[in-house]
C-alpha cells in the first residue's frame, strides 16, 4: 500500500536563508496550497527559534521535517569533527521542534572535490561520523537519510546503491536513504531499481522534475519511480523541492538562468495535484 505524506520544501517558497519572516510565509504558503508537512532546510548557523517554529507550525496544522546540507568547512572526509558537530547541532535543533527525521546532503560539502573518486580512507572516515551522529540521533528517537547527489556537486555519494552500501557498514537502524528525483535522473539507469533496492531503507523522497519544473513536463519517468514506491509500500514523506524564478532570491543558489514557466504556488499547487494522481495510479 503506497501510503505517504505529501510535503513541500521551504524552497517552494522562500531562498535557503532561513529568517523568521520568511520561514512563517513558508509555513502559511505550505498550509495554504494543501501539503502535510514542510520540510525545513536548517541553517548552518542554527539561528532558528525552534519553540517558535514549532508554535507556528501547530497554528497552521503543520507538520515539519528537517534537513541539512553541509557546507564546505564540513566536507567529511577533511572536517570530520566540525561535520560532527554541526550535524548534532541540527540534531538538537530537530528535536526541540519534536520532528522524528533529518536528511540532507550529510555526506560532504556541496562541491568540494579532489579531482579523483571517493578513497577507501574517505569511506572509513565518513562511516565513523555516521556511526557516531546516528548513535545521538537514536537517543532523541530521530531517523537521518542520506541524500547522494549528481556528479557536479560531489563526489562521495551520487547514486543509490554505493550510498546504501556505506549506510550498511554503519549497522545503524536509524541511518538509511534519502532519494531525489533531480539527482536520480543524471545518475541513475532507472527510477525503479534504486527505490526497490533501497526497500525499507528509503526514508525520504524528494521529488523534482529533471528541469526543477513542474512534475510532468520532464525526463523523470514517473510511471517507474512510482511503481518503485508501490512495491516497497513506502509510507515516508514524498516532499516537493522544485523552484520558481518568481522567488529572486532563488535565482543565483539554484542556478535558475531562464525564467520559469510557472510562479511559486501553481507550480507547488500542480505539483501536489500530480502526486496524488500519482499515488493513485499505483495503490
Amino acid at each position: 500500500m503506497l501510503n505517504p505524506k505529501f510535503g513541500a520544501s521551504i524552497l517552494s517558497w522562500i531562498p535557503p536563508h532561513w529568517t523568521p519572516e520568511s520561514g512563517l510565509h513558508a509555513i502559511k504558503k505550505t498550509a495554504k496550497t494543501g501539503f502535510d508537512i514542510l520540510e525545513i532546510l536548517l541553517p548552518v548557523s542554527m539561528d532558528f527559534d525552534a519553540a517558535t517554529v514549532k508554535k507556528q507550525l501547530r497554528d497552521h496544522n503543520i507538520e515539519a521535517i528537517c534537513s541539512l546540507n553541509l557546507p564546505k568547512n564540513c566536507h567529511i572526509p577533511f572536517h570530520p569533527l566540525e561535520a560532527t558537530t554541526l550535524i548534532k547541532a541540527a540534531l538538537d535543533k530537530a528535536a526541540e521542534l519534536g520532528v522524528n527525521f533529518l536528511g540532507g546532503v550529510l555526506h560532504s560539502g556541496i562541491g568540494v572535490f579532489t579531482g579523483l573518486p571517493r578513497t577507501k580512507e574517505e569511506e572509513v572516515i565518513i562511516c565513523q561520523v555516521w556511526t557516531e551522529v546516528s548513535a545521538y540521533a537514536a537517543k532523541l528517537g530521530i531517523k537521518i537519510g542520506i541524500e547522494p547527489v549528481n556528479r557536479y556537486e560531489s563526489y562521495i555519494c551520487t547514486a543509490a546503491g554505493e550510498t546504501l552500501n556505506l549506510i550498511k557498514k554503519t549497522n545503524a537502524a536509524n541511518l538509511g536513504l534519502h532519494l531525489d528525483t533531480f539527482h536520480m535522473n543524471i545518475e541513475e539507469s532507472n527510477f525503479h531499481d534504486p527505490i526497490v533496492q533501497a526497500g525499507d531503507k528509503l526514508f525520504h523522497v524528494h521529488m523534482t522534475e529533471s528541469d526543477r519544473g513542474m512534475l510532468g513536463e520532464g525526463n523523470v519517468h514517473w510511471d517507474e519511480l512510482f511503481k518503485g514506491l508501490s512495491k516497497i509500500n513506502y509510507t515516508g514523506a514524498l516532499v516537493l523541492e522544485n523552484f520558481s524564478s518568481e522567488i529572486k532570491e532563488l535565482i543565483g543558489p539554484t542556478s535558475l538562468w531562464r525564467a520559469s514557466k510557472y510562479n511559486a504556488e501553481d507550480l507547488a499547487k500542480d505539483s501536489l495535484a500530480f502526486m496524488k494522481k500519482m499515488c493513485a495510479k499505483y495503490n
